[in-house]
């Protein structure tokens, strides 16, 4: 398993396993305008512009793309995993790569954390900050959490 920074040779791969994984997962959590909502934020022109800036990786797992990861910053935007892949550890390992690449520079993280993944972040000592809710099409409501971890704590467990 590899954690490599995406190349524009990825865009295709990356912007399929967000689709794939936007389209298959989030209708169990949010109404259709919600997920069609995340599928136009994550489009192929915003995956470009963030693979340009050097801000997105991929998850190589023999031979094969199964997840991607970004972050702008200190703020993590984006982490999926092919519904198929999903619940192997996979969204675990992309998240330590982004907080210790994000750790060489920042003391804390930030995440919008969509339903499907509080979970996950909480485990990960991730606390929530803010309740965040975004109107979109037809009033349908997108709530979310903004969540916070001190990378301090990341750096004193590798010194551990």
């Amino acid at each position: 398993m590899e954690y490599i920074k995406a190349t524009n040779e990825n865009i295709d791969y990356v912007f399929n396993i967000v689709q794939n994984t936007v389209t298959t997962i989030y209708p169990k959590y949010y109404p259709k305008e919600v997920v069609d909502f995340f599928s136009e934020h994550h489009s192929k022109d915003n995956i470009t512009m963030d693979i340009e800036k050097g801000n997105v990786g991929i998850l190589v797992d023999n031979n094969q793309i199964v997840g991607t990861g970004s972050h702008d910053g200190n703020h993590i935007t984006r982490v999926y995993v092919l519904p198929e892949f999903q619940r192997k550890g996979y969204g675990s390992f992309i998240m330590q790569c982004l907080e210790d690449e994000i750790a060489e520079k920042y003391n804390t993280v930030l995440l919008d954390a969509s339903l499907p993944a509080c979970h996950l972040y909480e485990k990960r000592g991730y606390n929530t900050i803010k309740h965040e809710k975004l109107f979109v099409a037809n009033d349908a409501v997108l709530v979310y959490e903004v969540m916070e971890r001190i990378l301090y704590d990341i750096r004193n467990e590798r010194k551990s």
